[in-house]
């Protein structure tokens, strides 16, 4: 009879070490877990437990923490899926730099004199998206933070962004005729 059995989890969600760290006291809270080690850069959690112990009762753990998890694909399947989720991401970090460049370039433009900027409207139009569609993942994982009864990075940036971005929205309600 084996001492201990092995799960390798693969885990979505993580942003940051403090995510790492809270699937790892998740999973170190569930009765037989022996060992736990969650590794940000794979996203995967390797756990070590007595025999008997299910993997979903460990994958309810971590969804209870606010992140998703799976039992162990297959190495081509989940590099097919880490190389998708890329091309994804870079695809979307394009479209804000995009979108968000002709916010920024006035500001980098100030400093020689040159004083441009777009009608309110253009700059509603091209942030309103990278706020809240390319943003998204912020806020759910912010979301999921709260739910957790925690707080991470994600949930800072939604509150710093949304603040400015409800600012600007006050500024330029303030600012119209009327």
């Amino acid at each position: 009879m084996p001492e201990s059995i092995t799960f390798d989890l693969p885990i979505g969600g993580m942003t940051c070490a403090s995510c790492a760290g809270r699937v790892e006291r998740a999973l170190k809270k569930v009765p037989g877990v022996q060992s736990v080690s969650v590794n940000l850069a794979n996203e995967r959690a390797h756990i070590e437990t007595a025999p008997g112990l299910e993997g979903t009762t460990l994958i309810a753990a971590v969804e209870r923490a606010g992140y998703s998890a799976s039992l162990a694909q297959s190495e081509t399947a989940s590099r097919d899926d880490s190389e998708r989720r890329l091309r994804n991401e870079r695809w979307a970090v394009a479209l804000a730099v995009l979108l968000a460049l002709p916010l920024v370039l006035p500001m980098l433009l100030q400093p020689f004199g040159i004083s441009w900027m777009l009608p309110a409207w253009a700059q509603f139009a091209l942030a309103t998206p990278v706020q809240f569609i390319l943003g998204a993942r912020f806020y759910v994982a912010a979301w999921k933070a709260v739910r957790a009864g925690a707080g991470n990075m994600d949930l800072l940036v939604a509150l710093g962004t949304s603040a400015g971005y409800g600012l600007s929205l006050y500024e330029w309600s303030r600012a119209m005729p009327g």
